[in-house]
């Protein structure tokens, strides 16, 4: 299994995109893609619920040597061994910060960030890796303002840890985003509204690839 550092793509399998396949063949399908970490979103659905599809996609993820990260349920990825958590900055924060919400750490984490401001307080929270945006408007945060490459710029100049450009990137912008110093991002709604998830992946690693070494 590649360490966290060494992931550029990181994919999603969203519950809100899966347009009636499984979740296990969706995470195979990104898997075959080259995806080095996968995220299981399942907003508003029950923990029984996201814990069932978390077992039953973890021995794909597992076998293609990905790592899997759990959003918004801490004690689920401790549960089934997942590698990380995903938490927004209320999720963490607050009432309190995660010791106080969530007990002692039992797995990975990482935390969305939208503002330098925000990276800095998550940053001390020694997490594993932060997202870096919505760096465009989309359809997954239509609540979220764009933060603008701006921010993916800071980050590059700013962030030593393992950071990814997120939000509304697609095949035509993600040379701007890449230019402006994001070297690893994630991809959700141009990778699963695709009518071959693998073939989609496989461009946008293959852009990654070319925008040569990780620092």
């Amino acid at each position: 299994m590649k360490p966290l550092s060494a992931c550029r793509l990181y994919t999603f399998v969203d519950t809100a995109y899966l347009h009636g396949h499984a979740p296990e063949e969706v995470a195979r399908q990104l898997c075959d893609g080259g995806s080095g970490l996968i995220q299981l979103r399942a907003k508003n659905a029950p923990p029984d619920n996201v814990r069932r599809m978390a077992e039953a996609i973890l021995p794909i993820i597992r076998a293609a040597g990905v790592r899997l990260v759990i959003n918004d349920h801490p004690a689920i990825a401790a549960e089934i061994g997942a590698d990380l958590c995903h938490l927004g900055q209320e999720d963490f924060f607050d009432p309190g910060g995660y010791e106080l919400r969530y007990g002692s750490r039992a797995t990975g984490i990482g935390l969305s960030t939208h503002a330098p401001e925000q990276a800095e307080r998550a940053l001390a929270a020694n997490p594993d890796y932060i997202a870096i945006g919505p760096v465009y408007a989309t359809g997954t945060k239509p609540t979220a303002r764009a933060v603008s490459l701006e921010y993916v710029r800071w980050a590059a100049a700013n962030v030593s840890i393992p950071w990814f450009a997120i939000g509304g990137i697609n095949l035509d912008n993600l040379p701007a985003v890449l230019e402006a110093g994001a070297q690893r991002i994630c991809v959700v709604s141009a990778i699963l509204n695709a009518p071959d998830i693998a073939a989609e992946c496989r461009k946008f690693r293959d852009v990654l690839e070319r925008n040569g070494n990780l620092k």
